[in-house]
C-alpha cells in the first residue's frame, strides 16, 4: 500500500470544507476494518484512507500548514499503513471505570504480544508490538498498542480465496478469540494486500 506525501493531504482551508465529507467516508470505512475480542479490546485495523483521517485531523487540531511540521506528522503516521504483506492495527483496551482500567492494565502487562491472526488452518500469526516504543512499564501495560501482523505469501493466496480469519489474545489475564470475522471486516483485510 502506497504511502501518503503532502500531495495526498488537504490543506487546512480545504479540508474545512470537505471534513463533513471525508469523515463520514472515513467512519464507515472503519466499521469494517474493527474487531471486537472479548468484552474490552479491540483491533482497528489501519489502512492508507485511516491513516490520512488521523493526519488530516492531527493537523487540523495543531493547526500545523508547514512544510515542515506536515512531513513530521508523515514520518510519524506513514509507518502504520500496511506494506501489503502484513495488517497494521490499533490496538485498544477499554474500561468505562477508569478505576476498573487502571487494575486490568496492571494485571495484563505483555497483553500487546499474545495477540494473534490466523487465516484458516496456517499457524497463528503473533503480533509485532510497539516497533516505535515501548507502552509499559513495571506497574502496568498501556491501553493503546500499535502491531503489525506480517503474513506469508501461502496465508495472503488463502485470505484473498476467501479463507476464514480467526483473531483472538493468549494471555493469563484476558484470553478471547473470534472464530471468524464477519464477511465485510475479511474483505476490507484482504483488500490491504493488493
Amino acid at each position: 500500500m502506497q504511502k501518503l506525501t503532502r500531495a495526498d493531504l488537504y490543506s487546512l482551508e480545504k479540508y474545512a470544507e470537505v471534513r463533513p465529507e471525508f469523515r463520514g467516508r472515513v467512519m464507515a470505512h472503519k466499521k469494517n476494518r474493527q474487531v471486537l475480542i472479548g468484552p474490552h479490546a479491540m483491533l482497528h485495523f489501519e489502512d492508507r484512507l485511516t491513516i490520512q483521517y488521523q493526519i488530516q485531523e492531527m493537523l487540523r487540531a495543531e493547526r500545523i500548514f508547514e512544510a515542515e511540521g506536515i512531513e513530521e506528522e508523515l514520518a510519524t503516521y506513514n509507518p502504520l499503513i500496511p506494506d501489503g504483506e502484513n495488517w497494521k492495527a490499533t490496538f485498544m483496551i477499554e474500561y468505562t471505570n477508569a478505576d476498573e482500567r487502571q487494575k486490568a492494565l496492571a494485571g495484563m502487562i505483555g497483553i500487546e504480544d499474545r495477540v494473534w491472526v490466523q487465516v484458516e488452518s496456517f499457524e497463528r500469526v503473533w503480533a509485532i508490538a510497539d516497533e516505535d516504543l515501548g507502552r509499559e512499564n513495571e506497574q502496568k501495560t498501556s491501553a493503546v498498542h500499535f502491531l503489525r501482523f506480517e503474513l506469508t505469501p501461502e496465508m495472503i493466496a488463502a485470505a484473498k480465496a476467501n479463507a476464514v480469519i480467526a483473531m483472538g489474545i493468549g494471555h493469563a489475564a484476558y484470553a478471547y478469540h473470534v472464530d471468524s470475522v464477519p464477511d465485510a471486516v475479511r474483505a476490507s483485510l484482504v483488500a490491504d494486500f493488493d
